[in-house]
């Protein structure tokens, strides 16, 4: 039998977990604030969510937030917060990382096509203008104005002017050459297979067969967050869940803004080179081994998304029937039971942290920033109360 390999020094006083988006951001705050880090990705950095990602940078509540009605739409307002934290943070990102990451807020619409849905608009702007996000509503006029390739069937939008896009592949390699360069050890190809608490440390056994001792440990694994944890002992109601992407043939200029809808999953952005990306919550179908959901493998396109997703685009842009698909893939995801992030301490598990569900692309510089001052200990700039992991302290028992 193989002995683990021992790296015997002083504890790091960090080791995160998952090399996506929000690890390598948290890896580069706290490495800004002096902290010994290292970070390790099972696979390559931005490998799984975050380069599946389409890159929306959307401060409205989405469609999946107020589908259900204005109970649903007030809890998901909850983290507003932190969508007006993360405005502010994607405006600011590529100063402070001092290289580009492709982000463009010329602002967003969510559309509306039938009185019902303009309805659902009234009450979405008044909740979000009540928790501070600066949005508006255009009538049709005011929307062919703004964005004259829409449909004239559009009866209205929500116009938030911060709204937009940025590059997903760029922002998590240029946190993760900030990190490096402030002295973070970054590691891929390298998954945790086992996690104990010994003697005030993490004890991190990895794939490789070596080991390493961290004072703090923080997950960022996205749809694989709850399995991290679960070496730890600790449950949490962390589910995966599969999403599909189209990506059309470059064309000329036609999309400038970011386009979502009121009353369907729809997401529509085009791309510095002229890709048009389309999107907004179609599911995939996911995978299964022994009644267990098999993350290794990529999820199952389902047609019906497909062919749902289109319909959604061409109603609403319909210039689009003139270009064609390049391409259509699935992806994995991460939701948390009640559609709110979790972001915090783990209850029950002395120095282990997590950073997972909600709008985890769109508020990713902002969960990460929160999390590394929870793990410094240093005074919270945000009150994160509502997002802490301990509201599913009942689900483990010791």
């Amino acid at each position: 039998m193989n002995t683990p390999r021992f790296e015997a020094q002083a504890p790091l006083d960090c080791l995160v977990i998952g090399g996506g988006l929000l690890g390598s951001a948290v890896a580069y705050y706290l490495a800004k604030a002096g902290a010994t880090v290292r970070l390790v990705e099972r696979s390559q950095l931005n490998s799984a969510a975050s380069s599946q990602n389409a890159g929306s940078l959307h401060f409205q509540l989405e469609y999946r937030m107020i589908e259900n009605g204005i109970a649903a739409a007030n809890k998901a307002a909850e983290a507003m917060p932190l969508h007006l934290d993360a405005q502010n943070a994607w405006a600011g990102l590529e100063t402070e990382l001092g290289m580009p990451v492709g982000v463009v807020q010329h602002g967003g619409l969510m559309v509306a096509e039938t009185p019902q849905q303009l309805a659902v608009l009234e009450r979405k702007i008044a909740l979000e203008q009540a928790n501070g996000l600066d949005v508006e509503m255009l009538d049709a006029a005011q929307v062919q104005r703004r964005a004259p390739y829409l449909s004239e069937q559009i009866l209205g939008a929500a116009f938030c002017a911060q709204e937009g896009k940025a590059d997903p592949r760029r922002c998590v390699l240029a946190y993760a050459a900030s990190a490096a360069r402030l002295g973070a050890r970054i590691d891929s190809g390298l998954g945790v297979v086992a996690l104990n608490y010994e003697s005030g440390a993490w004890r991190v056994q990895f794939s490789d067969g070596s080991e390493c001792q961290a004072s703090t440990l923080a997950i960022t694994a996205g749809a694989w967050s709850g399995r991290v944890a679960a070496m730890a002992g600790i449950s949490l109601p962390v589910s995966p869940v599969a999403l599909t992407m189209t990506t059309t043939m470059r064309t000329q200029p036609l999309i400038t803004h970011l386009i979502q809808h009121a009353g369907r999953r729809l997401s529509l952005k085009q791309t510095g080179d002229g890709q048009i990306l389309i999107g907004g919550g179609w599911p995939a179908r996911l995978h299964h081994h022994q009644g267990v959901h098999d993350l290794e493998r990529r999820p199952e396109l389902l047609m019906p998304s497909l062919t749902g997703n289109m319909s959604a685009a061409l109603a609403v842009v319909p210039e689009l029937k003139r270009v064609s698909i390049l391409r259509v893939w699935t992806g994995t995801t991460a939701l948390v039971a009640d559609q709110l992030p979790l972001l915090g301490e783990v209850p029950k598990s002395r120095g282990l942290f997590i950073a997972t569900g909600g709008s985890a692309f769109t508020l990713g510089p902002t969960y990460a920033r929160l999390l590394a001052e929870r793990i410094l200990g240093q005074p919270a700039t945000l009150d994160i109360t509502p997002f802490d992991p301990r509201r599913f302290g009942s689900l483990t028992l010791a």
